[in-house]
């Protein structure tokens, strides 16, 4: 099978050359696509149930809310860790769910069971966003002169956050800093006692107030008017005129028992940069699994909005961290490693094989593997990243093809004088010596990396994507060495190449040129004689 495919190569050398000239633009075209991220993830498939109850102790929001959900929760299938942390008002459930389990198929379950969870009245527990622990891409503080913590957060929860969720890829942003704009009515106790109300009294008859009420419609003959009752709370004195009760046929409203104000929701922390104190940062998260790439770019155009025309005079949206920078710092470092190999790689071909041409050919197998392996990576959803690319070993990819030149080269270089035999049928006849050694030689290198492919969890995301891309390297480079290099050998090497004497080689040759002048150099540079009789020839 394989001599077959090498011969229909040879005999059809346009179109072979034709095919790797459309894999080149094939793999040019995939690597664009790539997903390239500075690091994989290697974290498993989590949900995080969030549950708020303002007000209550740890204590009460262990027994009342972490404890129903995690027995309601208890029946999820593929489960493999369950944690939960309870503080003042917060509770929060994490599972972690086996390796291959789908995000949205566990997140649909735990939906699914957290509605026979028994909670208290008013409580109603949420999913975290879909994201990673490396899922936070960008950082951003809000600058701006004149405006209190108060007004910037405002901007940034009504004005930035929404454009920013808007992007592709995005899946929450996290506000930090500022303080949260409250309407706050201060009740006079005394106030309570005289007219005999309490403080749920109030809190009802503010909330049955801050709605609008449908009318239906009403018909004058000519047409039909819409009929609505407007009761939305739009300012301090519309909760001000709030009717709480009655008193003596006289209405009691919530400016006689308390005064109300514009303040601030109770603040647990600050936000600070350098020395400036009390500021306002968002964090944008990614959604498991997108393009860090697309995902930035599209936050970059959204921040470029925001900035030219989007946000109030004066205001302006400052990045604090930009994962683009660690991305390019990685391919930066993985392109001038490799780089760097491919030089050095060529530099060695050309000294031992003593031909530029040859070298050039074997070395040519490098860029074509790597297009090739970029192919197969985004066909299997592999990302590109420090660890899946920094691991190739050029030495490896050009073996086979080193093997195929080099006795393609000896064979033209020993012809016999005055053979009539053309250098098609030479290089043939060569490549079809070595084409078993050469597959057979690939194959148990790549045999090696099957233990890789059996890891689970965390150490398969770790090393199996760099498993599977040593091997398409591989794969392509043996797929080369068998059928383009022997084409492409019929056109360089239409003339003998000419080589040359390595003078290196030369002196090992005649420093070892036989058993005693061997067990001499072996004594001189290893330090030992060698005291078994010497083996006859």
């Amino acid at each position: 099978m394989i001599a077959t495919l090498l011969r229909l190569a040879l005999k059809h050398r346009v179109l072979s050359v034709l095919l790797a000239a459309g894999l080149v633009g094939l793999g040019v075209w995939a690597f664009t696509q790539l997903s390239i991220e500075a690091y994989p993830d290697i974290s498993d498939t989590q949900v995080v149930v969030i549950t708020l109850y303002p007000g209550h102790a740890a204590e009460e929001m262990e027994q009342q809310v972490s404890v129903p959900i995690e027995r309601a929760l208890n029946a999820v299938p593929n489960v493999i860790a369950r944690r939960s942390r309870t503080i003042f008002g917060l509770s929060v459930v994490e599972l972690t769910f086996e390796y291959g389990t789908n995000d949205y198929f566990a997140r649909q379950v735990v939906l699914e069971k957290l509605r026979d969870a028994e909670l208290p009245e008013g409580v109603t527990p949420k999913l975290g966003p879909l994201s990673t622990p490396i899922g936070e891409l960008y950082r951003y503080t809000l600058e701006a002169s004149g405006y209190d913590s108060r007004q910037l957060r405002e901007i940034e929860d009504w004005t930035i956050e929404p454009r920013l969720l808007q992007v592709p890829g995005v899946t929450d942003i996290t506000p930090f800093g500022g303080v949260i704009k409250q309407y706050q009515i201060e009740v006079d106790p005394v106030a309570l006692t005289k007219y005999g109300l309490s403080i749920r009294d109030i809190a009802q008859a503010v909330d049955s107030n801050n709605e609008n009420a449908g009318g239906a419609l009403l018909d004058n003959r000519q047409q039909g008017l819409v009929v609505r009752g407007v009761g939305l709370i739009q300012s301090i004195a519309d909760i001000e005129n709030i009717v709480v009760a009655a008193s003596g046929g006289v209405p009691v409203f919530v400016r006689d028992v308390g005064r109300v104000q514009i303040g601030a929701a109770p603040r647990t922390g600050i936000f600070a940069v350098d020395d400036r104190a009390d500021h306002v940062e968002g964090i944008v998260l990614m959604r498991r699994g997108e393009n860090p790439s697309e995902v930035l770019r599209g936050i970059h155009d959204a921040v470029d909005e925001l900035n030219a025309s989007g946000l109030p005079a004066g205001v302006r949206i400052v990045p604090m961290y930009d994962r683009t920078d660690l991305v390019d710092n990685t391919l930066h470092t993985v392109t001038h490693t490799l780089l760097e190999g491919l030089v050095i790689v060529v530099a060695v071909l050309v000294l031992f094989l003593g031909s530029v041409r040859a070298a050039l050919l074997t070395a040519i197998t490098i860029p074509l593997s790597l297009l090739f392996a970029f192919v197969c990576m985004h066909d299997s959803g592999i990302p590109a990243n420090l660890l899946s690319l920094g691991a190739l070993d050029f030495g490896i990819i050009v073996d086979g093809t080193l093997v195929m030149v080099e006795h393609i080269v000896h064979a033209l270089s020993h012809r016999p004088p005055g053979s009539s035999d053309a250098p098609l049928d030479v290089i043939r006849d060569a490549a079809l010596e070595v084409e078993r050694p050469i597959f057979f030689s690939l194959l148990i290198i790549v045999s090696a990396y099957i233990p890789l492919f059996t890891l689970e969890r965390v150490e398969r995301r770790l090393f199996t994507p760099m498993a599977f891309t040593v091997c398409y390297a591989l794969l392509g480079s043996m797929i080369f060495a068998l059928t383009l290099i022997p084409v492409l050998a019929t056109y360089l090497f239409r003339r003998t190449p000419k080589t040359w004497d390595n003078p290196v080689l030369a002196w090992l040759s005649r420093r070892c040129s036989g058993p005693s002048s061997c067990r001499n150099w072996t004594k001189a540079c290893c330090g030992f004689a060698r005291t078994s009789p010497p083996v006859s020839r």
